[in-house]
């Protein structure tokens, strides 16, 4: 099967790249959220190598769904890298936006609205105490849009955004995250026997070979037999890839002015 490779000294790029945007912001620190699970766990570890335990803080965001597991698996994480960490419970949030919707929310928007109060969360720490927030997004969820709007997927920078979620894994191994994280089945934890694989319908192993003979512009039958799946399954994620390129934008505006934000209005490469 077709796969990315991780290529070597890529911790120390996105440590050299963290420490950077700090610099240059200004920040006092990282602020993330700690789910217990493999994104976090190596942004977490990254981010201390990057610029120390004293500059960044870990928030555990549970809700009354959340696995139990999950919760003491990050604070685990966080007491080994010895960061300073927060417990958050949005239980209490969750049910107002709830009430405040009429007592009855779907699953789905429910799962969104969780995110949501975490990123709000995120970023009151982060404006109080002059951090950025840390996103955990991986490359092959931001490619398919599996992400919340505004939720998981608000934050100040990407570390691990351009890396496939199976580079991510063997990341986990180069950096030394513990094995029961790095085995542990992918979920966001929004529901009981909720996993990402179960809600997306492919492993991730399958979805990443898709996902990079795409980003290498190969011909969807290629893609397929170097992905070991049909040419359907090929058109399925390309699918899923273009409907959620809105995820990944900013805002679209109307043009009027001679140049516009998010269209023609160049900000240049630096931060300030």
């Amino acid at each position: 099967m077709m796969a990315p490779k991780l290529k070597d000294g890529t911790d120390k790029v996105i440590e050299h790249f963290m420490a950077e945007k700090l610099r240059k912001i200004g920040a006092k620190g990282f602020v993330l959220g700690v789910s217990g699970g493999i994104d976090s766990a190596v942004v977490l570890k990254l981010a201390v190598n990057a610029v120390g335990k004293d500059r960044v803080l870990g928030l555990i965001m549970p809700e009354r769904d959340s696995p139990k597991e999950d919760m003491r698996d990050a604070e685990d994480l966080c007491k080994a890298e010895g960061v300073e960490y927060e417990v958050l419970d949005i239980t209490g949030a969750v049910g107002a936006f709830e009430e405040a919707l009429g007592g009855k929310v779907g699953r789905m928007p429910l799962a969104n609205i969780k995110a949501r109060c975490r990123m709000v969360l995120l970023y009151h720490r982060a404006g109080t105490q002059s951090r950025l927030v840390l996103g955990t997004s991986n490359k092959s969820e931001l490619l398919v849009g599996y992400f919340t709007k505004h939720g998981d997927g608000g934050a100040d920078i990407e570390p691990i955004g351009d890396l496939y979620k199976t580079e991510v894994r063997q990341l986990a191994r180069v950096i030394g995250v513990p094995d029961k994280i790095v085995e542990k089945a992918p979920s966001a934890g929004l529901w009981k026997g909720q996993t990402d694989e179960g809600e997306m319908g492919i492993t991730y192993e399958k979805l990443d070979a898709v996902l990079y003979g795409i980003e290498q512009g190969l011909p969807e039958q290629d893609i397929a037999k170097r992905a070991g799946t049909t040419v359907r399954e090929v058109e399925r994620v390309s699918r899923t890839v273009r409907l959620s390129a809105h995820k990944r934008k900013f805002p679209a505006v109307a043009k009027l002015g001679l140049r516009t934000p998010g269209l023609d209005w160049r900000e240049g490469d630096e931060d300030v």
